[in-house]
């Protein structure tokens, strides 16, 4: 399956052999149309805030607050293509003052000839506070429609003029049903079944932890360890060897975003791990103990904070 590449401005076409170059499965499995992305029905289903702008064809600028692998650059890339706007992409990581002029400077060219410009930023929360005044009077009159990414509390991390000239929407980690979704597609994809039993399957989605490229970098490397005819049991443990989990790496697994998890959250990761190597540990009580330290997380209220400071989509 080839991807079908987005509209870009400055030379993103795709050169004559790009199609057979190797590309990781969860870039091959990246959804084609809105409908595909799973997990975020709250946002765009035909209720949702964004599920009616893509209806209206009309879109504003917004930034997108997620987790890793919960779908923003995706779906800004398929709201450009749906708005058949030019989709222009940036990495704030990578960008300065220079790359946006260059972009507005064509975003107005586009303007002039009655084309608009969708202009998606990721990590714009890495853009200091003078770098993000500079949207503003793009973002004013029209000139781009901005979608920021950004896996950090944007009211604590934009400036107060950005946030009130876009909308806030939260992406939430894929819950177990999404992710089982990824799981169907994944296999339809291979043509062949993961070789885990029903327990080892919902250890693989608790270690995913909501990040579902994550997941599916796991399930690649699954299949690969399948392909080359070493022997899986159908427990969780190939799932560790593959990824060369030690016990120090499954502490990771179980919360890999220490920065925002509290001291009691991190004395319970430890206990779960507690030094053993993945040998020792049955797949139940691993499972159980995952989704139990993880729930008591989620429930913590992390987001509650943001809604008295911008106006957040939940």
């Amino acid at each position: 399956m080839v991807e079908r590449a987005p509209r870009r401005g400055g030379g993103g076409e795709p050169g004559l052999f790009t199609g057979l170059a190797p590309r990781p499965l969860a870039d091959r499995l990246r959804p084609q149309k809105l409908a595909d992305i799973v997990g975020q029905d709250h946002l765009l289903g035909p209720d949702g805030p964004i599920g009616r702008m893509a209806a209206s064809g009309r879109l504003s600028s917004m930034v997108l607050w997620g987790p890793p692998g919960c779908g923003k650059t995706t779906l800004a890339r398929l709201l450009a293509e749906h708005s058949d706007l030019e989709f222009e992409p940036l990495s704030a990581v990578f960008s300065g003052v220079a790359d946006l002029r260059r972009i507005f400077d064509k975003a107005r060219e586009r303007r002039s000839v009655g084309r608009g410009t969708l202009l998606f930023v990721d990590e714009i929360h890495r853009f200091n506070r003078a770098q993000q005044d500079g949207f503003l009077p793009y973002v004013e009159d029209g000139t781009v429609v901005l979608i920021g990414a950004t896996t950090e509390n944007p009211s604590f991390e934009l400036n107060g003029a950005l946030l009130s000239r876009c909308q806030v929407f939260v992406l939430n980690r894929l819950d177990e049903a999404a992710m089982e979704k990824l799981l169907a597609r994944a296999e339809a994809a291979e043509g062949r079944p993961l070789p885990l039993d029903g327990d080892s399957r919902r250890a693989l989605r608790a270690m995913a932890d909501g990040d579902g490229r994550y997941l599916l970098n796991m399930v690649e490397a699954l299949f690969a360890l399948q392909k080359s005819n070493r022997r899986c049991s159908g427990s969780i443990q190939p799932v560790l060897s593959a990824m060369h989990v030690d016990g120090v790496q499954l502490n990771a697994f179980i919360f890999r975003s220490k920065r925002d998890r509290n001291a009691a959250c991190c004395r319970k990761r430890r206990s779960v791990v507690d030094e053993r190597r993945p040998a020792d540990i049955d797949d139940r009580s691993f499972v159980d103990e995952i989704l139990r330290v993880r729930q008591s997380h989620h429930d913590g209220g992390r987001l509650g904070g943001v809604r008295k400071r911008c106006r957040v989509h939940p």
